[in-house]
């Protein structure tokens, strides 16, 4: 076991805040534990994933989902060593891959089970998209929550497409474009992850766009960490097409992420949270930290600001479950424009009844944007009332319900005030 090199990040007074919501992923950025994929490495699974049914496959997932879990609480709570367990062949992690490539034959990764079969390309489903996975850009991302950026950034992937079409989307270019972006292969993707945790990044975010739309590659990228396998050179250079941090002078160094000799990097799950059971089912045991997306309230502000039905339902469906794990989880929520009473309010009282005890980042940084910003030229006139930034007394007022309702956002909403960060603070 090795220590994390970066003992500012371990240092950072934020943890004397958050750290008891964010324990595990904070042992993981720190090498202090292992990451929940190269523990499902060592649950073993008695079907071969490629010649079985989809259905047998499934049962055999339930069937380990709870070994795991028992080896995973033992790691956690120091009463089993990972090096005190063999890896597996095959192992959970090549069940998991699998079937994501089967769900990918009838596509069912996110709510709309549009069940089209990307494999073939014949038809597109919401996203618009068939096998092929693409990224925009990955790089140290320096913008993140303070947990997540820390002192060398969150190593953050950007997919392209989305399977909800928010016309106020910040990320437009990509989210509303499936053909942006550099072409990935599961491998050129675990390259990428690599490159960015030996760089000193404290974790690997995937996001988007949207990644439950590429959970097949994601997964495939996975597999290729867990094993420990080191890219082709190959792999590298294709890869860093898309890295747009490659003229900064990075070093690559192995105790920025190891943990008894296997490449140690904790996995985060940026998204809208937009996914069907069986997706959450597949990232419970191998992802160690979630940042769900929390848009929209009950009304029908999805269906007329992102064409999404079905919105509520899914997202706290999907919130409850990962909370109900115990899972290490931030929630965020964007203040919009005119949004406050229907959105914001709603939104903060399903958490305080239901997530009482998860971070929340009741965000701010609301522009304009794509449909709603009159500079672009995809700007569509019905979105006038959100081509405005919210006012101070709309985000004031979002503060207050949160406090009212005693939910923990200040720590990372207000990150700069709540730890002295600002000038004469």
């Amino acid at each position: 076991m090795a220590a994390s090199t970066d003992r500012r990040f371990a240092a950072l007074r934020v943890w004397e805040r958050v750290g008891d919501r964010l324990p595990w992923y904070l042992a993981v950025s720190k090498n202090e534990r292992p990451a929940k994929h190269l523990i499902a490495r060592r649950i073993g699974c008695s079907l071969p994933p490629d010649g079985a049914p989809e259905a047998d496959l499934w049962d055999e997932h339930t069937r380990r989902t709870p070994e795991f879990l028992a080896l995973w609480r033992d790691v956690r709570d120091g009463r089993a060593r990972l090096s005190d367990v063999e890896p597996a062949a095959p192992s959970l992690v090549d069940l998991s891959a699998e079937l994501a490539g089967r769900m990918l034959a009838h596509c069912t990764f996110c709510r709309w089970n549009c069940r089209v079969d990307r494999t073939a390309g014949a038809r597109h489903g919401t996203c618009q998209l068939e096998s092929a996975s693409r990224v925009g850009s990955y790089f140290h991302h320096r913008g993140e929550e303070l947990v997540f950026r820390g002192t060398q950034g969150s190593g953050t992937i950007f997919f392209t497409s989305c399977n909800m079409r928010c016309q106020f989307c910040q990320n437009g270019d990509i989210s509303h474009d499936k053909d942006n972006g550099v072409p990935f292969s599961a491998v050129e993707l675990a390259a990428a992850a690599r490159q960015l945790r030996l760089e000193g990044c404290h974790n690997i975010n995937f996001v988007g766009g949207e990644p439950t739309i590429h959970l097949h590659t994601i997964l495939g990228a996975v597999r290729e960490l867990a094993a420990g396998r080191r890219p082709p050179p190959e792999a590298d250079r294709n890869a860093e097409q898309a890295k747009a941090d490659r003229f900064r002078p990075y070093a690559e160094r192995a105790d920025h992420g190891s943990y008894a000799g296997e490449l140690n990097a904790p996995l985060l799950w940026n998204s809208n949270f937009f996914m069907t059971d069986e997706t959450t089912r597949l990232l419970r045991c191998l992802f160690d930290v979630w940042l769900p997306d929390f848009k929209f309230g009950p009304g029908r502000c999805a269906v007329e600001l992102a064409r999404t039905p079905w919105y509520f339902e899914t997202v706290t469906r999907n919130l409850k479950a990962v909370y109900g794990w115990g899972e290490d989880m931030v929630i965020r929520h964007l203040v919009m424009p005119g949004h406050v009473e229907c959105c914001t309010k709603p939104v903060l009282d399903w958490v305080a009844a239901e997530a009482p005890e998860a971070l929340v980042n009741v965000m701010d940084q609301y522009h304009p944007d794509y449909a709603c910003d009159p500079g672009s030229a995809a700007f569509n006139p019905r979105f006038a009332p959100l081509a405005r930034r919210p006012t101070s007394q709309e985000v004031l007022d979002a503060y207050a319900h949160a406090r009212r309702l005693g939910l923990r956002f200040e720590e990372v909403s207000l990150e700069k005030q709540t730890l002295g960060l600002l000038p004469g603070s």
